[in-house]
């Protein structure tokens, strides 16, 4: 798959699955721009890719700062054909009686308000272009929940109703729109699904693990791949599609 002049926008590029799918597109030759809200742990891709990447801090829930983000990646990039949405927030196991209004709007915020709000930009500068890929970063829970998880659940079941429903908005303009579930993944998000004062280590070894039918946790680089894929002229005929990398979880 040949990335060499395309230009892409990851958000949630500090996250442990934004930072390896921002390092695989330069990697593969792509001119990237990197949104998050924390940018500094990037620093040293600055000076690595030189002149092939850019990192910008934004609050990805404002509407102002997601504009505004959008507008310095074209600047940087002269149009955006990939955008990939890595951003994500974790839900600790709260049952529904005991879970605060703040905390369910907050997650739908980070992880479906977004990808509106960044979807909406991206995709005029795509419309002008009349080409584009996009992937939205959902979760194999949406299909096969926890116990409580449920603001979460919801939010990741929003993210994939939207991927669907913009991919049959935009496939005129020829942008596809596709979705990722992973399943329970090998980063520092997954000890934030623990119950409030739970033994992370203890849960992801014997609840997290063991729920995956081939035995082993995702890793960030198994969600990298299936996101070069989808957004690799390869995948020019698949849109709307919701792609498991969850070891089987979902069955």
């Amino acid at each position: 798959m040949n990335f060499q002049n395309k230009t892409v926008v990851v958000t949630g590029a500090n996250g442990g699955m934004g930072k390896v799918i921002t390092r695989r597109f330069l990697e593969k030759g792509a001119r990237v721009a990197a949104l998050d809200l924390d940018v500094d742990a990037l620093e040293e891709l600055d000076k690595e890719y030189e002149g092939q990447f850019m990192r910008c801090s934004a609050n990805l829930t404002n509407e102002e700062e997601v504009s505004e983000a959008v507008d310095e990646a074209s600047n940087f990039l002269g149009d955006i054909s990939i955008l990939v949405n890595a951003l994500g927030m974790a839900q600790a196991a709260t049952n529904i009686d005991e879970l605060d209004l703040a905390e369910w709007n907050k997650l739908m915020a980070v992880n479906t308000t977004s990808l509106f709000l960044i979807n909406k930009e991206v995709v005029k500068v795509m419309k002008a272009k009349g080409v584009g890929a996009i992937t939205n970063i959902a979760s194999i829970a949406a299909e096969r929940p926890r116990p409580g998880l449920n603001a979460y659940v919801t939010s990741k079941g929003g993210a994939i109703a939207f991927t669907k429903a913009l991919a049959i908005e935009l496939a005129e303009f020829k942008i596809r729109v596709n979705a990722i579930n992973p399943g329970p993944s090998d980063t520092s998000m997954l000890a934030k699904f623990s119950p409030r004062g739970g033994n992370v280590e203890k849960m992801k070894e014997e609840t997290f693990k063991l729920s995956v039918p081939l035995g082993e946790l995702v890793r960030p680089d198994d969600i990298a791949e299936a996101v070069m894929y989808l957004s690799s002229d390869e995948a020019r005929m698949v849109t709307g599609s919701v792609l498991n990398v969850d070891g089987g979880r979902g069955l």
